[in-house]
């Protein structure tokens, strides 16, 4: 088997080739333009296929060439993602904890300095997301998802289910503020993926959805809401801590479960049974039972369950 070509050399002709410019290729490369020229000569002779047709000053690809630098191209780009990967993997002193963005704002890292506190050994990276597959693929060690706890191929804890209650600022409407859930369906809503209906089923009441501002980010609706321009129905795991501090007001007692979902701990198999798992799944089911805990009863849900 022969051996590979010189890595220069690949990335001298790919800039090249891509360029259209040896000066231009050198530049990007950070070397000199007789460097560039002499490991693209060297190639050719490596392969003894000439890659460039040199007209005067110009350098144009022969159809063979054209086709070399595609393959290069692309397998250059596998070669740098694959160090992106080894580079992004979690370290032996690192915890890196994929959150879903909403949860992690709100929720999870005014908490995170409680477990700083507690385990100083570990530096904590925090990576957003939606999905499962970062898991599987070596880049994160935990996640917290909302789901129902059936994906593939992880190991998984139920942490809590989620409430919505309909929320509004203080300031909102001058300050005169809904009491009932009726007033409540004929005030301006800032809306989200969230259904009205149910909400309506459970206060006892009927009428058609309601319109306002939509988003499709939580964020965006919260941000929306705490300016006063309208009520929302939200989970109530996001705006708990704004409740506390007076910075958004519940309207109205009518709450009702986050439909078919609940938060969950997942993490890779390779994680399983590891001290940073063990640290960071003790820490966090503590944090639940005490957020559960300062909840009035009818707004407590469910919360750690069994593995699977």
């Amino acid at each position: 088997m022969n051996p590979l070509p010189p890595l220069p050399a690949l990335r001298a002709f790919e800039a090249v080739s891509r360029l259209g410019s040896v000066v231009q290729a050198a530049d990007e490369l950070f070397v000199t333009h007789g460097a560039v020229s002499h490991q693209l000569r060297a190639l050719e002779e490596f392969l003894g296929v000439a890659l460039f047709e040199r007209q005067g000053k110009r350098l144009i690809l022969t159809d063979e060439g054209r086709v070399y630098a595609m393959q290069i191209r692309i397998a250059l780009g596998e070669i740098g993602e694959a160090t992106q990967w080894v580079q992004a993997g979690p370290r032996p002193n690192e915890l890196v904890i994929s959150v879903l963005p909403s949860f992690g704002l709100h929720w999870l890292v005014p908490r995170l300095p409680d477990f700083s506190r507690r385990h100083p050994e570990y530096r904590l990276r925090l990576r957003a997301g939606l999905a499962v597959d970062d898991l599987r693929g070596g880049l994160v060690d935990v996640a917290i998802r909302m789901g129902n706890g059936q994906w593939p191929d992880v190991k998984q804890l139920f942490l809590l289910e989620d409430r919505l209650v309909v929320v509004a600022a203080p300031h909102f409407n001058g300050g005169d503020l809904p009491q009932t859930a009726a007033q409540v369906m004929r005030c301006p809503v800032v809306r989200s993926v969230e259904n009205w209906r149910p909400w309506y089923i459970a206060a006892g009441i009927d009428g058609p959805e309601p319109n306002g501002l939509n988003c499709n980010d939580s964020n965006l609706l919260l941000q929306a809401v705490k300016l006063g321009q309208g009520v929302a129905l939200t989970r109530l795991s996001l705006v708990v801590d704004m409740l506390r501090t007076g910075e958004l007001v519940q309207l109205t007692d009518v709450s009702m479960p986050y439909p078919n979902r609940g938060y969950w701990l997942v993490w890779p198999l390779r994680t399983e049974g590891t001290r940073k798992l063990q640290d960071f799944s003790a820490w966090l089911v503590e944090q639940v039972a005490q957020y559960l805990a300062q909840l009035p009863a009818s707004l407590q849900g469910e919360s750690a369950a069994a593995t699977s």
